[in-house]
């Protein structure tokens, strides 16, 4: 992943990479996980499989816009509550129930219209998770990993269209990563993975003036006009990946260490005032 960011970043012509400003970020905060928002207080079962569904629903960013949001929540604050709320009421859906899912029931279950199209996509990636899960639990789908979290990444870009984010691999990447934070997984090779590129990270990055977006793109984006998946796309996205791992060589933390940084300061208002690329897509 990181030769196939660096050549695209290498050959770009809409994004390029200030190095100067690569030496002004400094880290953050350590991560952790909004205990309201996110569901931890269940057994540690209980936990892996909230974090391993809501991974598998963790993409829709282009559509958050159009979304019915929580008070003082983002797109993705707004799932990740809806889906914690569910699990402290009923608990973990079975992997049956998930091969069953249904637009209705997710739609319900997020507060959300049932013909928005992200709810008829959220069904499709559930009954997905369900067909992967087959008679295994979270825990042990972690377990069978063997202490690495880019094996459990494999099986999950191998096994499931809709984490088969070829080049990037956001959200199978941010699965060991999450269930690591929740406390409920171990991995011994974290370090290796890269950032969950999304277009969170690229805009604080943006904003900070690490990557600079030649004027027809920039205008494009600040326009709020939704961006094509395609090589503008993926550019952004590709800069980001080279520009984090020479930042987290410079301040030396780990990739996906500096991912949570970064992430984290994008929810501030002073980045949420500027529009960031919007691309409709499963992969963020």
């Amino acid at each position: 992943m990181r030769a196939t960011c660096a050549r695209i970043a290498a050959g770009a012509a809409s994004v390029s990479i200030e190095l100067d400003a690569v030496q002004r970020i400094e880290p953050g905060p350590p991560p952790a996980p909004d205990p309201l928002r996110h569901y931890l207080d269940g057994s540690p079962a209980d936990v892996a499989a909230y974090f391993l569904t809501l991974d598998t629903v963790n993409f829709g960013s282009g559509w958050f816009p159009t979304l019915r949001k929580r008070a003082g929540s983002s797109g993705y604050f707004t799932v990740a509550w809806a889906l914690a709320d569910r699990f402290r009421a009923h608990g973990p859906w079975t992997p049956a129930q998930l091969r069953a899912m249904t637009t209705d029931e997710i739609a319900a279950t997020l507060g959300q219209p049932r013909d928005h199209e992200l709810m008829a996509l959220y069904a499709q990636a559930l009954r997905a998770l369900g067909r992967f899960l087959g008679d295994r639990d979270a825990l042990a789908v972690a377990r069978g990993a063997r202490g690495s979290g880019q094996a459990l990444a494999a099986e999950l870009a191998s096994s499931m269209a809709m984490f088969a984010d070829r080049g990037f691999y956001k959200r199978a990447q941010i699965v060991p990563a999450n269930l690591a934070l929740a406390g409920v997984a171990r991995f011994e090779d974290l370090h290796r993975l890269t950032i969950f590129a999304d277009n969170i990270v690229p805009h604080v990055l943006r904003c900070d003036g690490v990557l600079r977006y030649e004027p027809a793109l920039a205008e494009h984006i600040d326009s709020g006009r939704l961006l094509p998946a395609g090589r503008q796309e993926r550019e952004i996205r590709a800069c980001a990946v080279r520009a984090c791992e020479l930042i987290a060589a410079r301040v030396g933390a780990s990739e996906h260490e500096l991912d949570n940084w970064l992430w984290s300061r994008g929810q501030a208002p002073e980045y949420k005032a500027r529009p960031r690329h919007r691309t409709r897509t499963v992969f963020y």
